[in-house]
């Protein structure tokens, strides 16, 4: 996330607050009680709704609380859900806010959001909003990353081995190997970017607006998030045995730009497919696949967040 100015209290407190969650974490025991906890802490101004993915589109969801009188919309969730959100909410008159349940959490541990229910709550109700741009792929919203190649490929691995297994870390390595091991050719790539056309050969293309998951694995890029932009990693690694090496590098905080990866810091950019038309994107852990070009650029529309007082 770029760098937003000192946080000030809010002049009026929220008056409704409307806490949306998915119907996955409604019903999971560890996140219903992590919601339950969050809504005392709202207390009476606060109320939820749940959001069934494939039956609602969360647009129609955010819609019905701005009209309801929400000035504030929770997103209770992964990084997908509040991805959902976030794309729903961008340049409406409404705030949002993100009470961290999945994972990772990349987006609000980079606000500075603790991961207790009951501190991130207090924290969002003590916070100040602000306008933030966000990353656009094809007119789709991703807060974190979006990528091509080998990382959509083990996405969509662990997803079959998690149904099966459950979500275990042994299954999530698991589906690294299996997708390493059924690799077979890198992706021929034009990229224009800066007024310039690179022709790569690579089995990863990384766009992040994430400088706390940059940081975590070792990453340069940051300050091409801070400057509004985004951080493009091209992964050097185009064989099985290259990328085994690189994600042993990675796990040790060991990468190098110019020998793992190639760093190219721009505020939009676009990815052509060369011979094969179509690829598997990601974008904040959702997938899809689509026909290049692929199209990354900034919001034109602000997101407005809550950020925890104290945070710059």
């Amino acid at each position: 996330m770029s760098a937003l100015p000192d946080p000030q209290p809010p002049a009026v407190p929220f008056r409704k607050i409307v806490l949306v969650a998915n119907r996955a974490s409604g019903t999971n025991r560890r996140d219903r009680g992590a919601i339950d906890a969050a809504m005392d802490v709202f207390g009476d101004r606060a109320t939820r709704m749940i959001w069934r993915p494939g039956r609602e589109d969360m647009a129609s969801v955010v819609h019905r609380a701005v009209q309801g009188g929400a000035d504030l919309i929770v997103a209770a969730g992964g990084d997908g859900t509040v991805m959902a959100v976030a794309d729903a909410a961008l340049g409406a008159d409404v705030s949002m806010a993100v009470l961290p349940l999945g994972t990772f959490n990349y987006f609000s541990r980079g606000l500075g959001l603790s991961e207790d229910p009951r501190e991130a709550a207090q924290q969002i109700l003590d916070g100040a909003p602000h306008d933030i741009s966000v990353g656009m792929v094809n007119d789709r919203v991703f807060l974190n990353n979006a990528s091509l190649g080998i990382y959509p490929a083990i996405l969509r691995e662990r997803e079959t081995v998690y149904r099966r297994w459950g979500r275990r870390r042994i299954a999530a390595h698991w589906s690294v190997l299996k997708t390493f091991l059924r690799f077979q050719r890198p992706m021929l790539l034009e990229i224009d970017v800066a007024g310039e056309t690179l022709h790569r050969r690579t089995a990863l293309v990384f766009i992040a607006r994430s400088t706390f998951q940059l940081e975590r694995f070792g990453l340069n890029g940051g300050d091409a998030i801070h400057d509004d932009g985004f951080a493009v990693l091209v992964a050097r690694a185009q064989g099985r045995r290259q990328l085994f090496w690189l994600t042993w590098r990675l796990l040790r905080r060991a990468s190098e730009e110019g020998e793992d990866y190639e760093l190219l810091k721009a505020s939009s950019l676009t990815v052509w497919r060369v011979k094969r038309r179509k690829a598997l994107l990601a974008f904040d852990g959702e997938k899809c696949i689509a026909p290049s070009p692929f199209e990354f650029r900034m919001s034109d529309r602000p997101l407005r967040i809550i950020v925890p007082n104290g945070v710059a």
